[in-house]
Order: structure tokens, then C-alpha cells, then sequence
């Protein structure tokens, strides 16, 4: 984990970055802005140095991040590398955002089970992959060994098993109903890794869509929910443009029909009279 401070950062250059976006300037342009706003204490500035340079010879962020991985974590290397994706719908803002929030929540030393609920809740509110998006939480350095062994190994079973049972099963919530009913504590599914109450609500959110699950968290035990970016609907703004051109069109139409004729283009009524 970073110092308090290089989070605190990392989440303000991923808000100003998401927020001076609709500029329509550069990314290495709004990096440069950012980085003399940024701390010199931290180590922020430096990553942002070759962050640019990185955008000026390949035009992506994601692979000068992949190449720091000590100070960038799988987990937000992944998210903007789909951003930056050509085949995915994955929105760089989204991206933006979601990081920002997981970085104020480093900063605050969140506990794991709240890190994981927000990352998983993101891989599936964007439809991102569970494969890799699964193996980056896993090294998001927040987890310690036993969260990274269940998290590689959860990736072969979140196809057929649903998350609310796999959050039951290793909750003390089930360790407890199980030890009341006889069953030796070696056979109980290790690791525990839940609380009683996520237990409980994992258990009551069975067979359900897990947004359910993910919703009914946050209302009882406050977990920080996914921020989502609203997108401009552009729409609402074809039809008045659609209309004014083929107004246009119709005149132009009408003045080569005259033309055919052999009536000519009468301009005079174009004419503007004198003020």
C-alpha cells in the first residue's frame, strides 16, 4: 500500500482528468494542467512524466501504467485499458470516476470486504470481463494472501455459482449455523472472509440479480456505491439539426426545378429591402 497522501492525489487527478475532459484538449495537454497542481512531495508528478511520454509515442495510458506497477495497481491499469479499448463500450469517465472513488477509499484504509464489493459491483455494472477483471483484484495490494487465493480462485466459479452463495459460504454467518449443527470447524469452508451480516444478507439475496445484492449492502452496512457517469444523449439535439437541413435541401431543390424549367433563379426575393 502507498502512503495516505499519493491516494489523496491519485483520486484528484482522476476527477480533474474526468471533469476537463469535455475541453476537447489532449490528454497529455490536461495531464501537463494537472501535474503542476499535484503535490511535489508525492510520486504523482513522475508517473505523470511518463504517463505523456507514453501518450505521445503509443496514445494510450494503460501500457505506462502496466509498466509501474508499483505505484499503479492491476485493478485501475484494467479499467483504463478497457476504457481505451476499441472493441468495448466501457466510457473512460466511467473509468475516471470508479478509480477516483477507489482511491479515496485506499485513502481511508477501507476494509478489504468493502474494496471487493466496489470492484466486483464495477466489473459487473459495465459488463467488464469477470476473467481478467478478477485477476487484477486479486493483486490489488488491499488483499492479503487469502483474499488473493480465493479471488483467483473464485474466477472459475463465478460462471456457475452464483456471488451471493459464494459470499454465504464463507461468511460466519454459515461457519455459525454449521458448528450448531454438529458440523466439525475443519469442514466449515475455508477462508472465512464475510461477516455475520454480510452473511445474512447474502443468504436472504439468493436466486436474485446482484445488483439486488449489491444494493441491499450498501443500504444496511454503507458500502460505497459505484458511481455512475451519465452520458450526454446527443438525440435530443439531431432532430432541430435534421430539420434546419433539410429545409435547406428543399430550397435548394425548388431553385433547381425553377432552374429546369427555363424560369431561371429569381434572387430578388432574396433580397434584403434597405433599411
Amino acid at each position: 500500500m502507498l502512503e495516505n497522501e499519493e491516494y489523496v492525489e491519485q483520486a484528484f487527478l482522476f476527477n480533474a482528468l474526468a471533469a476537463r475532459l469535455e475541453s476537447g484538449e489532449s490528454l497529455q495537454d490536461l495531464l501537463l494542467q494537472i501535474r503542476d497542481e499535484i503535490l511535489a512531495t508525492t510520486k504523482l508528478p513522475m508517473a505523470i512524466d511518463f504517463i505523456s511520454s507514453e501518450l505521445n509515442h503509443v496514445g494510450i495510458m494503460s501500457t505506462a501504467m502496466l509498466k509501474l506497477p508499483h505505484y499503479f495497481n492491476p485493478f485501475q491499469t484494467y479499467l483504463i485499458g478497457q476504457a481505451e479499448s476499441d472493441s468495448g463500450r466501457f466510457d473512460l469517465r466511467t473509468a475516471l470516476a470508479i478509480l477516483e472513488k477507489d482511491s479515496l477509499g485506499k485513502a481511508e484504509r477501507r476494509l478489504p470486504v468493502a474494496t471487493f464489493f466496489f470492484q466486483f459491483e464495477s466489473l459487473c455494472r459495465n459488463r467488464l470481463q469477470y476473467d481478467y477483471g478478477l485477476s487484477a483484484m486479486a493483486y490489488d495490494p488491499v488483499f492479503d494472501d487469502r483474499w488473493r487465493e480465493w479471488l483467483l480462485d473464485m474466477r472459475r466459479k463465478i460462471g456457475t455459482v452464483e456471488l451471493a452463495d459464494l459470499v454465504f459460504i464463507h461468511s460466519e454467518h454459515y461457519a455459525h449455523q454449521q458448528i450448531k449443527k454438529g458440523v466439525r470447524t475443519f469442514e466449515i469452508a475455508e477462508p472465512v472472509l464475510f461477516g455475520e451480516k454480510e452473511g445474512k444478507i447474502a443468504l436472504a439475496n439468493r436466486r436474485k440479480d446482484a445488483l439486488f445484492f449489491f444494493s441491499a449492502l450498501q443500504r444496511q452496512l454503507k458500502y460505497p456505491p459505484v458511481p455512475r457517469v451519465q452520458l450526454v444523449n446527443e438525440s435530443a439535439d439531431m432532430v432541430p439539426k435534421m430539420a434546419r437541413q433539410m429545409e435547406r435541401l428543399e430550397v435548394r431543390i425548388k431553385l433547381l426545378e425553377d432552374e429546369q424549367r427555363g424560369q431561371g433563379i429569381d434572387l430578388t426575393k432574396y433580397y434584403q429591402p434597405p433599411e
